[in-house]
Formats: C-alpha cells, sequence, structure tokens
C-alpha cells in the first residue's frame, strides 16, 4: 500500500470543487450576511476570505448585511431603547438615524476593510446610492384573535419596491464587490431601515442571480424529527409551512428564499453562519452545509 501524500485530502477538496467552480464562473451570487457570522471574529475572517475566493475564481458575490445587535448596542450606549413588534424594530425618526449611522456607516465599512483586508476590492452601498434600493412604508399585517387582520405602522421600516441593477452590474464588472447596507429611499426622499433577508432576497431576484444565500443562526431546515431537510422544492416548502413544520422565526427567512426562488433565481441555500467557511461549503462541495431551495427537482448533490 503505496504512503498517501499529506495533503491528498486538499487534492480531493480541490477536485470535487472544480465542476461548481466551472458551472458557477461568470454568475451572480448574493449572499446575505448577519448573526453569530458578523460578531465572531473568527467566523467574520472566514466569511470574508470566503467572498475574495468566491471572486477570485470568477463568481460575482454581492454581500447584503444586517446589523440588528449593533444598533441596540449604540442605542442602549444612547439610553435609548426600541420597541419591537413580531420581531420588527419600530423605528421612529431618531432611531432611523441611529439606523442609518451604525448600518451604513460603521457596519458597512468593517465588512468592506475585512474584505479588502483578506485581498478583496470591497464597495460599500446603502440603497441610497445611485437610488440603488426604491422604498416605501411597510406596513405589517398583524391577525388579532378575532380573526380581523390590523395593519400596523412600524415607523421608517419599508420593504423594496425597486433595485436599480446598473448600479451593481458597474460594480461587479470593474472587479469590486458591492457590500450593501439594507437602507432604502422613497420618492420623497425619505430613508427606510429594511430587513436584510428581503433586501437580499429582492437584489438576487432584480439579477436573476444563480443563488441566494441566507447565512443564519441555526443549521437550516429541519423536520418535525428536527433532522436537517437538504433539498426541498417550492412545493415541499408551502406544504412544510402549511404543516406547521415550519414556524416561527423561521417563517419569513423561508418565504423570502421561497420568493426569491419563484422569482427567477436558480436557489437558494438557507445556511448555518456558525459553520467556518460555510458559505464555501454550500457552494463547493457535494454534500452542502444547509438547506437547497430550488424549482427543480433535485437532490442536493446538483447545487
Amino acid at each position: 500500500m503505496p504512503h498517501q501524500q499529506p495533503g491528498i485530502d486538499k487534492a480531493q477538496i480541490l477536485t470535487e470543487a472544480l465542476p461548481y467552480i466551472q458551472r458557477f464562473t461568470g454568475k451572480t451570487l448574493v449572499v446575505k450576511y448577519g448573526g453569530n457570522a458578523m460578531t465572531d471574529p473568527a467566523l467574520e475572517s472566514s466569511f470574508a476570505r470566503d467572498i475574495v475566493l468566491l471572486k477570485t475564481v470568477g463568481l460575482n458575490p454581492i454581500v447584503v448585511h444586517g446589523g440588528g445587535p449593533q444598533v441596540d448596542s449604540l442605542l442602549k450606549q444612547l439610553g435609548r431603547e426600541s420597541d419591537r413588534i413580531d420581531g420588527m424594530r419600530v423605528t421612529d425618526a431618531e432611531t432611523m438615524e441611529v439606523v442609518e449611522m451604525v448600518l451604513g456607516g460603521s457596519v458597512n465599512k468593517s465588512i468592506v476593510n475585512l474584505i479588502n483586508q483578506h485581498g478583496g476590492r470591497a464597495i460599500g452601498l446603502t440603497g441610497k446610492d445611485g437610488n440603488l434600493l426604491r422604498a416605501h412604508k411597510l406596513l405589517m399585517e398583524k391577525t388579532a384573535e378575532d380573526g380581523s387582520v390590523q395593519k400596523i405602522d412600524l415607523g421608517m421600516v419599508g420593504e423594496v419596491v425597486g433595485v436599480k441593477t446598473d448600479v451593481l452590474e458597474m460594480f461587479t464588472k470593474s472587479d469590486f464587490i458591492p457590500v450593501i447596507a439594507p437602507l432604502g429611499v422613497d420618492e420623497e426622499g425619505n430613508t427606510y431601515n429594511i430587513n436584510a433577508d428581503l433586501v437580499a432576497g429582492k437584489v438576487a431576484e432584480a439579477l436573476g442571480a444563480e443563488k441566494l444565500i441566507l447565512l443564519t443562526n441555526i443549521s437550516g431546515v429541519l423536520d418535525e424529527n428536527k433532522n436537517l431537510l437538504t433539498g426541498l422544492t417550492t412545493q415541499e416548502v408551502d406544504r412544510l409551512i402549511e404543516t406547521g413544520v415550519i414556524y416561527g422565526g423561521m417563517i419569513p427567512k423561508v418565504s423570502c428564499a421561497l420568493d426569491a426562488v419563484k422569482g427567477g433565481v436558480v436557489s437558494a441555500h438557507i445556511v448555518d453562519g456558525r459553520v467556518p467557511h460555510a458559505t464555501l461549503l454550500e457552494i463547493f462541495t457535494d454534500h452542502g452545509v444547509g438547506t437547497l431551495i430550488t424549482n427543480r427537482v433535485k437532490g442536493h448533490g446538483s447545487h
């Protein structure tokens, strides 16, 4: 039996990645970055390296980030609290100033800086730059116990009504990696705080992206026995929501992935951001590390 060379595992990993690299070269990938992956220095670093590697092997990654904990932390320092209704932040004009400072300023620039330190060329944008994200006020619907539906005004919280894709295409063609803060603007110039998953989904849809990757703080979509569901069709997802297997805080994330796929994105992935290099593992390995949602009826190995 010949002695195995050290590093043979690495060679196998690289050869396994090759068909995926060939298939996805030149394709656009939108990654929603948030949660643990964004607050643990080792995970931050592995995320930045992944994004640079994706760009280097010919994909066009676009990052959309959140920053709720960082906003909370600054509000706390300023002696202010913000209310939440069903997990959505109620955002008055004063809170909006803090949100814009944190998301469009410190958080956005720290991600840009990190990618650049790893050899990428990142550029930070908010939805205001080049009118990238057109928004209008989001009125949240809440069903009361008597079955009536109330509309709740969350203040300066918006939803995406348009994406100016030419701004992003200009940067990706020039080898830049756009890093987008989830702030949109309406016709009157009012700024809105928008859920980062929603922004990532709408950007992926507008660009006809190959993949939407949502990094989360859980291992993916689980079945009723808490086993990871690796590959799902849009019909299966609809059924899991109807039967209550997908519930609570997972519904908005899964709905966002579902809408993107129904809107033309080839596949959406809900991935555990607590796993180092989760993004690379999901794209370039046969097994992946999360839940793949697609219109096509195929297993996970087909990505």
